[in-house]
């Protein structure tokens, strides 16, 4: 028998990401970039070390080549470690030879016997898609005091709001009483954050016994979770009131980024005592040129800025040359906003090129149609050429020719 570890972690993050399209087209949604200087994923890891949980298992799927190599040995998250430490776990690895995760439960059922060697109490089911702080080890202490099965953290929602969640009903004690996923009308805004606490005995019989069913879907939500309370399993809410997003859609990862500049948004990357560990870069120092204008923006080293910049975020190395405006919106590694050219609540992928003279976006406010706005995004490596036009809502995949509108 292995020697016993209270507690565990295994961090779903195989999943394509669809709806971030053309961000998530070569890499997985985990590793797409967040803040300035981090990845999605920099946060449930440092979430994990900054509570304690020093083994980590992250289940990789979908474009896993930039996350695995973006993980590597977890040194920065300080998973580093010979007993322990974070583990790359890709379905050809697991007990079923190259079959694929079927579904969450089925991702976390392949891997039983990785769970098992470190012979856990409790075992916590993460996402690797959401930005936000949270102790988990309050979580388990509230887990144990309760003597639950399951905890899952909950937070409540607006109610304009809750029909996109998984929702839960929930006693005096804390102890869930009934479920609603995603109703139209719901009766209750206490949302699912998808952090689960598990105790591993309860949660490995439920596994097997889910994998077994020819008629599941494998999921947590919609039938692991489910069987447990309808079995009379003790399930239990844990309540969670600090800055939790899910940014599994363009709006959400671009609000994400701009809620960093908002004041009355409570998320301070800065705070040393809870901090997000990332690997950085070995970019120079930012360069901020005398005709530059930056207001209330996040600049990142490396970046060479000669134009105006207004309410957005720029991570590494990007450049913004004079005369370019930037304006509510997101500029990530490497790309280019040359003369003259305007971005505006837009996203711009690693190492895109706006070319002098190009309008990508729209500014709301001059936008005859509000039923067709939305950010604008540029992917990868895309050029979009002198003069071209890319208009609000747009997904752009490939390069933009001179003077084009798309």
């Amino acid at each position: 028998m292995a020697k016993k570890t209270e507690c565990i972690a295994m961090l779903l993050a195989g999943g394509q990401g669809s709806r971030l399209g053309v961000l998530t087209q070569n890499i997985a949604k985990p590793a797409v970039p967040y803040g300035g200087k981090y990845r999605i994923i920099d946060f449930p890891l440092s979430n994990c070390v900054n509570s304690g949980i020093y083994t980590v298992g992250v289940l990789t799927q979908y474009q896993p080549l930039e996350l695995n190599g973006y993980i590597g040995n977890g040194g920065p998250w300080d998973l580093d470690r010979a007993d322990g430490g974070v583990h790359i776990l890709s379905p050809y690895q697991q007990i079923k030879g190259t079959e694929w995760y079927k579904g969450t439960a089925n991702a976390i059922y392949q891997n039983i016997q990785f769970i098992d060697r470190y012979n856990p109490q409790y075992v916590a089911i993460l996402s690797g898609d959401h930005i936000y702080k949270m102790d988990y080890a309050k979580m388990l202490q509230f887990h144990k005091e309760k003597d639950a099965a399951c905890t899952i953290a909950m937070l409540e929602v607006p109610w304009e709001e809750a029909s996109r969640f998984g929702l839960m009903f929930v006693d005096d004690d804390g102890r869930i009483t009934a479920f609603e996923e995603k109703p139209k009308n719901p009766k209750s805004n206490k949302a699912s954050m998808g952090v689960y606490m598990f105790t591993w005995e309860k949660l490995r019989q439920y596994l097997i016994d889910d994998e077994n069913d020819p008629e599941s879907s494998n999921d947590f939500g919609k039938n692991v979770i489910p069987a447990m309370h309808e079995a009379g399993e003790r399930l239990f809410a844990y309540g969670f009131d600090g800055y939790w997003k899910d940014v599994g859609t363009i709006d959400s990862l671009w609000e994400a980024n701009l809620d960093l500049l908002n004041p009355k948004v409570n998320i301070d990357l800065s705070d040393t005592s809870w901090k997000i560990y990332g690997r950085g870069t070995n970019s120079a120092p930012q360069y901020i040129a005398d005709s530059a204008v930056v207001e209330n923006s996040i600049v990142t080293a490396g970046s060479e800025i000669e134009g105006k910049i207004d309410y957005s975020v720029l991570f590494n190395d990007v450049v913004v040359e004079e005369g370019a405006y930037v304006d509510y919106s997101i500029v990530m590694p490497g790309a280019v906003i040359k003369k003259g050219a305007v971005v505006q609540y837009a996203m711009i992928a690693e190492n895109a090129v706006i070319e002098e003279g190009a309008v990508v976006g729209e500014n709301p406010e001059k936008c005859e149609n509000l039923d067709g706005w939305g950010v604008s995004v540029v992917g990868p490596n895309v050029v979009v050429g002198e003069n071209a036009k890319v208009k609000a809502q747009s997904m752009i995949s490939e390069d933009v020719k001179e003077g084009e509108t798309v």
